[in-house]
């Protein structure tokens, strides 16, 4: 054998050795245990990209739009806890929603009712999304927030008035 082959031999075994040694370490583990929502993330932006890029047809962006929307809500569930899952559940119909509604409005030639039916599936799960969220502590947030709007519709109108 030539020093070539035999270097590269080398390398492969060097290679495979710490690829055991890490995979007894827990490395793999680890990063398939935290990372793994990054495998359906990932394809949707490089969907969007290739699409972007001209290089797949308006129909691609229907699975990006999904596997964009379902990896960010895994990865939201994986890092602060599954129970979320209980109250962002919507998400799963805005991922259908999003990935329709990037395919319609980028490809002229489907009917006005596919916008539509994208448009409804979207709002329904916004509206789903928002009485999930008032059975937890966000009604606090929604209070707030309606108590600052209506003083500031009152001070705003106030100084408007000509009396």
């Amino acid at each position: 054998m030539n020093s070539g082959k035999e270097r590269m031999i080398g390398l492969g075994i060097i290679a495979v050795g710490l690829i055991i040694l890490l995979g007894k370490l827990g490395v793999f583990s680890f990063l398939g245990q935290y990372f793994w929502p990054l495998l359906i993330l990932i394809p949707g932006i490089i969907l969007h990209a290739m699409y972007m890029m001209r290089k797949v047809s308006p129909i691609m962006l229907l699975p990006a739009g999904i596997l964009s929307v379902y990896g960010f809500l895994f990865f939201l569930c994986n890092t602060w806890g599954w129970h979320l899952m209980a109250y962002l559940w919507p998400l799963l119909l805005l991922g259908v929603a999003v990935g329709l509604w990037e395919y319609v409005i980028n490809d002229i030639t489907l009917p006005r009712t596919v916008y539509t039916g994208s448009m409804i599936l979207g709002l329904v799960s916004v509206l789903l999304l928002i009485i999930s969220m008032l059975r937890t502590g966000i009604i606090y947030v929604v209070a707030v927030v309606l108590i600052g709007a209506g003083i500031w519709l009152m001070v705003n109108n106030r100084t408007k008035r000509k009396w």
